[in-house]
């Protein structure tokens, strides 16, 4: 893992032990990479409650109640199924946050539609999701790389959203 990565985790960690909140992810072309990143920090075991990899689009409907249609009109790579696995993410997992990744990382698997390193990051609540999509080629290795430090990235920014523990008692 990167510096940059490590750097982005003590921040979640920190902001999720001051607001005692939890955590868990939904990976898909990640792989497990996301979860690892937050891992890296001593003590996440007080915020991070798991990850589901879901690899294929089976896992994604029965494990995170992702609607088959949706996967059938927009496939998994694509914003609607991001923001689906937050929601069963935080729901199977009974987290109050989730980070979810599902894409084409590489070398193969692209089409003209969804070229190779095409992947939708989301995070959030069961309410409320934010996302992004990443959209460069680098090769396999960099692309999970940068996927993995812009989910990251994107799910502190969202944190900074979220109301403090000090703004909730005032």
């Amino acid at each position: 893992m990167d510096f940059e990565s490590k750097i982005i985790s003590r921040e979640i960690s920190q902001l999720l032990w001051e607001m005692d909140k939890t955590l868990s992810t939904a990976e898909s072309c990640t792989g497990g990479r996301i979860a690892e990143a937050i891992i890296a920090v001593p003590g996440a075991s007080k915020y991070y409650k798991g990850s589901i990899i879901s690899y294929v689009d089976e896992v994604k409907m029965s494990l995170l109640g992702v609607d088959a249609d949706v996967l059938a009109e927009k496939t998994a790579v694509s914003e609607e199924v991001a923001c689906q696995m937050v929601v069963g993410a935080c729901k199977a997992l009974k987290t109050d946050y989730a980070i979810s990744a599902t894409g084409i990382a590489g070398p193969g698997g692209g089409t003209k539609e969804h070229p190779v390193g095409t992947i939708w990051l989301a995070c959030g609540t069961c309410e409320r999701q934010v996302t992004m999509k990443v959209e460069e080629d680098h090769g396999r290795d960099i692309n999970l790389a940068i996927a993995t430090n812009h989910a990251m990235q994107l799910f502190l920014d969202f944190l900074k959203t979220e109301p403090q523990p000090a703004e909730l008692e005032g």
